[in-house]
């Protein structure tokens, strides 16, 4: 579940991420009134078997049995927030009705990252650069996103994202710096797979996010209410 909200007298609007047909949007007619049927399971982020009738336009939910709300994330406010970020990022960047079952599997992972272990900033930026990955945004690391020279040697570099990606010396004068151990920590969370395998340390956290920030803010159609939330609590 990406998303719900009231609509009309009894029913929700929701938005559904499906491992088969991407994302869906749909009415589920009764949900405030229908305890049998919707209890607990219009909620954020939550897992979901569904009983779904597909329609162009608006699908119809009939049904939905909880498989989980994953609690562990409920229990602590950061982590609610990145959920909800990660949930908003991934429904913002997804058209409907296209299956995508790598992005599908990298936003369950994270879900799941969340709900079982400690809380890590590097999780977010982990989770950010493979979604910008998968689905064909992924910013230029190893060459000039101006020129094509290969990047390495140098003491920083610039992160263009009107480029696509780094630049060199000779091509970047402006932009956020980012630094070759900075750029192989984002290199090892591309090539890992796995949450938890990659943690930067402040000075690289910092670098990473500034770049990751601005390569998804040059994608967005409009502002993340969820990254606001983010904000607020310091992150």
């Amino acid at each position: 579940m990406l998303g719900a909200m009231d609509y009309r007298e009894a029913d929700r609007l929701v938005t559904l991420f499906t491992l088969e047909h991407g994302k869906l949007k749909g009415v589920a007619a009764g949900a405030k009134r229908s305890v049998r049927r919707f209890a607990g399971v219009c909620e954020p982020f939550a897992r979901l078997r569904l009983q779904i009738v597909l329609r162009e336009g608006l699908s119809r939910l009939q049904g939905a049995d909880l498989v989980t709300v994953f609690p562990g994330i409920r229990r602590e406010l950061v982590k609610i927030a990145h959920a909800g970020y990660a949930c908003e990022l991934t429904d913002q960047f997804l058209p409907e009705g296209v299956s995508n079952p790598r992005l599908f599997r990298l936003l369950v992972s994270y879900l799941e990252r969340l709900d079982g272990a400690s809380f890590s900033a590097s999780d977010r930026r982990f989770f950010e650069i493979n979604l910008l990955k998968i689905l064909g945004y992924r910013p230029a690391l190893g060459q000039c996103a101006s020129c094509g020279m290969e990047l390495t040697g140098e003491e920083h570099y610039r992160f263009s994202a009107a480029a696509g990606g780094l630049l060199c010396s000779c091509c970047g004068r402006v932009g956020p710096s980012v630094s070759p151990q900075t750029v192989a920590l984002l290199g090892r969370a591309l090539s890992s797979g796995r949450f938890g395998a990659v943690t930067f340390q402040p000075t690289s956290l910092r670098e990473a996010g500034t770049l990751l920030d601005e390569a998804i803010a040059g994608h967005l159609v409009r502002p993340l209410k969820s990254l606001l939330f983010l904000q607020e609590l310091g992150e």
